[in-house]
C-alpha cells in the first residue's frame, strides 16, 4: 500500500480491467445495482462471505459500463435473482440536539477528482459508490488521507497514547456525514449497522471530526474478515458478553458507542425512527458461484 497504485482491495475499474477485491457478495450487488450496500437485503452470509473478481472488459467499452457488466456477470455467475421495495425501515435519524449544533463551517473549495492526474508517490486509487477515490497513507505515522472529491475528504491518525484513531472530515455536507457514519457503524456492527438518515436540515459544508476506540477499529477489521487475536485481559468493549473472548463491537444506537458519544459532542444525535427506504431485495443467490 506504501507504494502507491490501485487499492489492495475495493474496486478498481481502467486501463480495459475491472478489478473488485476482497468484496462481500453484497457490496458487489451495491456497486452493480447503484444502490447502497445498505440498501441491499437479503442472507445473512452475503455481508460475510469475500469474493475477487477480475475481469477483461471488452474492446470499445467505456468506463461507465462496468456496472451494467458486473451485473451480468453477478447475475450469471450467482444465479442471482432481485426486486426492489420501497417500505418503512427503522433508521438511526441524525437530528440537532437542544443545545445546537456545534460545527465549524468549511472555508475551503470542493473539487472534483481528476482520473488522468498521474498517482502521486505513496498515493492510490479506487472507485467508491459514489465515484473515485484517492487514498494516501503514511504508514510511519499511522495515518491516511482519504479524498472523495465532491463528497470532501477524511483524514484519520492512530493514537497509540489514547489507544484510539482520531478522524477529521472536511467540506463535507451532513447528507455525505450521514452517509459515512452508516459505513462506520455497518463495518463496526458485521454488516449488520442500521442506515443513518440526514435529518438535520442543515445545508452547507462542515469541519467534523470523531474519535473511534481501538477496540471498536479491532472489531471493524474482525467484522471485514481478518483473523486478528484477541487483546489482552481486559482489553476491548467493557460491556462484552465474554470478557475473555474477543472484544465484541458497541451497538451503535446504544449509549455505549465512542461514535455516539462523539457525535453527540458536535451538537447532533442519533434517534431511532421509521423511514421509507427503497431496497433491493435478494431472492436467489447461489453461495458458490460458477467456475470460469
Amino acid at each position: 500500500m506504501q507504494a502507491g497504485g490501485k487499492m489492495p482491495v475495493g474496486a478498481n475499474v481502467g486501463d480495459g480491467r475491472a478489478e473488485y477485491r476482497f468484496l462481500a457478495l453484497r457490496d458487489l450487488i451495491a456497486l452493480a445495482y447503484g444502490v447502497k450496500p445498505y440498501q441491499v437485503s437479503g442472507p445473512d452470509w452475503m455481508t460475510s462471505t469475500r469474493f475477487d473478481i477480475v475481469a477483461k472488459m471488452p474492446d470499445g467499452s467505456a468506463r461507465g459500463d462496468a456496472n451494467q457488466m458486473l451485473q451480468s456477470l453477478l447475475e450469471d455467475r450467482f444465479k442471482l435473482t432481485t426486486h426492489r421495495s420501497t417500505a418503512e425501515h427503522p433508521v438511526l435519524a441524525l437530528v440537532v440536539s437542544k443545545g445546537g449544533p456545534k460545527l465549524k463551517t468549511s472555508t475551503g473549495t470542493l473539487v472534483a477528482i481528476d482520473e488522468n492526474t498521474p498517482l502521486k508517490p505513496g498515493e492510490m486509487k479506487a472507485d467508491g459508490p459514489d465515484g473515485p477515490i484517492r487514498m494516501s497513507i503514511d504508514a510511519s505515522t499511522g495515518s491516511a488521507v482519504v479524498n472523495m472529491g465532491t463528497r470532501g475528504k477524511m483524514s484519520y491518525r492512530v493514537n497509540p497514547a489514547s489507544q484510539s484513531m482520531h478522524m477529521e472530515f472536511s467540506m463535507t455536507t451532513m447528507s455525505g456525514f450521514a452517509d459515512m457514519l452508516t459505513q462506520l457503524f455497518t463495518q463496526l456492527s458485521g454488516g449488520k449497522g442500521s442506515q443513518i438518515v440526514d435529518m438535520t436540515g442543515i445545508q452547507g459544508n462542515y469541519e467534523a471530526s470523531l474519535e473511534v476506540s481501538m477496540s471498536d477499529l479491532l472489531n471493524m477489521a474482525r467484522s471485514m474478515g481478518m483473523n486478528l487475536p484477541p487483546g489482552p485481559a481486559g482489553a476491548g468493549n467493557p460491556g462484552a458478553a465474554n470478557p475473555s473472548g474477543p472484544a465484541v463491537a458497541s451497538d451503535p444506537s446504544g449509549s455505549s458507542s465512542s461514535v455516539t458519544d462523539t457525535v453527540q459532542a458536535l451538537g447532533l444525535k442519533l434517534e431511532s425512527r421509521k423511514a421509507t427506504v427503497e431496497q433491493l431485495v435478494v431472492d436467489h443467490a447461489e453461495k458458490t458461484p460458477t467456475e470460469n
